[in-house]
């Protein structure tokens, strides 16, 4: 006769060094967890400096070119505003070349027959090219300050000028417009014609 005892078919079988291990490892996964959280979110807080580290970074670079913009536009209307006074004055360069249209007119008047074509080689063809040189440096100098004015709208939208370049600038065109006229009205004007004799 067997004396050993069978389980019976409803009792809970006997635990199994296996099924230990196994019920301890799931009691105790909310530790384990907290620290893969825990390190999930330092790479998230590092990510989040990294990216405000380079807002404040962007933020500089726009500040610098903001000014180095500013000098360049403000270096270009003092360029404009001195240039156009320049024209209107009478530069060193028209005034050298006027004077040499003036010798070569001087050589040639000998040739000339008539008292208009000794009045037109001595003084039209320095006239015209004085009139002419500070003309192109008068409209070289409105084309400048037209060009600091019109930058800003084809910038960064927002971005204006200081108000002290914007004046020069304004101050630049309305000199250089007057130098513009001046010249060629004086390019255009007929010279003296002497009396008959």
């Amino acid at each position: 006769m067997d004396t050993t005892k069978t389980p019976a078919p409803t009792a809970p079988e006997a635990d199994s060094p296996a099924d230990l291990k196994k019920a301890a490892t799931d009691e105790t996964p909310a530790p384990a967890a907290a620290d893969t959280a825990a390190t999930e979110e330092a790479p998230g807080e590092e990510l989040a400096t990294d990216l405000d580290d380079l807002d404040a970074l962007d933020e500089l670079e726009a500040a610098d070119e903001e000014q180095s913009s500013g000098v360049a536009s403000g270096a270009s209307a003092i360029v404009a505003a001195g240039l156009g006074l320049v024209a209107l004055s009478g530069s060193w360069t028209s005034r050298v070349i006027g004077e040499r249209e003036t010798l070569k007119g001087q050589i040639s008047s000998a040739n000339a027959t008539t008292t208009a074509d000794k009045i037109e080689a001595l003084y039209g063809n320095a006239w015209h090219m004085t009139a002419l040189v500070n003309g192109v440096l008068s409209t070289i100098a409105l084309l400048i300050a037209v060009f600091v004015l019109a930058r800003p709208a084809f910038g960064a939208p927002g971005r204006t000028l200081p108000a002290w370049v914007r004046s020069v600038s304004w101050a630049a065109v309305i000199v250089a417009a007057i130098g513009v006229l001046a010249f060629a009205f004086m390019y255009v004007l007929s010279l003296p014609v002497a009396p008959a004799a």
